[in-house]
């Protein structure tokens, strides 16, 4: 059992979860609690942590036990998982996995593809929401702006409660020319936006359809929401003038959906 937070493992650990940088260049992100060991590809972790409390009867389901069987696993001191921990209250078990790298030819692959565009998307919560809701939705990928919160982070992570694993998406380092090739496909691109020409229901996007979502203070940029080919807008009443990134973006995805069912 690993006892000292001084030990160099617990040292990388506790680096990762603190450091973009660290995690980009070892090519790895941190996967903690339950759900998400258990729905972590077997092939792609590389290391699991476990607190010592864990592997006493009856605090692990029978699967789990299994699981860790397979990969393998370092048991750790209640005092050492919490340093190496990134919430508040500790599940006691942590996975060290391999990054998923997927091309942009992925994502456009099939008929009439379904795409979520983010730009300059801060907060963790509603990147990692989106990723969740668009699996739900059927969505082929979502594309992320360069300048889009760090999709690897341990808040990211846990809020997509096990879609990074399954949902594709890339990076983006100029929007406006990927959105350039997205029309090339004949995906029609559309921006969610407050100057919007129409309602989203009155489009049609059983066509090969992307959605635009800006920055949750700021909304799109100009250059970003100009290369759109048409701009939605969502009712509102009330006084309120927008909604949330990922309760905009869940909309548009669901109602393309409905369209398509």
């Amino acid at each position: 059992m690993i006892t000292s937070s001084s030990n160099a493992k617990v040292k990388q650990v506790v680096q990762w979860q603190n450091k973009a940088r660290e995690r980009r260049e070892a090519g790895i992100f941190l996967a903690e609690g339950r759900k998400l060991f258990r729905e972590a590809p077997e092939d792609r972790i590389r290391e699991v942590y476990l607190s010592e409390r864990l592997w006493e009867p009856g605090c692990l389901e029978p699967d789990l036990r299994e699981k860790l069987k397979r990969t393998g696993y370092e048991t750790v001191s209640e005092e050492v998982f919490r340093k190496m921990s990134d919430t508040g209250t500790p599940q006691g078990i942590l996975c060290v996995v391999k990054r998923p790298e997927y091309r942009l030819e992925r994502l456009l692959d099939g008929e009439a593809p379904l795409l979520v565009v983010l730009e300059s998307i801060q907060d963790p919560g509603n990147l990692g929401t989106v990723l969740r809701t668009g699996e739900g939705a059927g969505v082929a990928g979502v594309i992320l702006g360069g300048d889009t919160v760090d999709v690897f982070s341990p808040k990211v992570i846990r809020a997509t409660m096990g879609s990074i694993f399954r949902v594709p998406f890339v990076l983006s380092e100029n929007l406006v020319e990927t959105l350039a090739l997205l029309r090339q496909r004949n995906i029609r691109i559309y921006a969610a936006h407050l100057s919007g020409e129409a309602y989203y229901d009155s489009f049609s996007f059983r066509e090969g359809t992307a959605f635009l979502i800006g920055n949750e203070g700021n909304g799109l940029s100009p250059e970003v929401a100009g290369a759109a080919d048409s701009l939605l807008k969502i009712p509102m009443k009330g006084r309120v003038e927008s909604l949330n990134a990922a309760v905009a973006a869940a909309l548009l995805m669901y109602e393309a959906m409905r369209q398509r069912r």
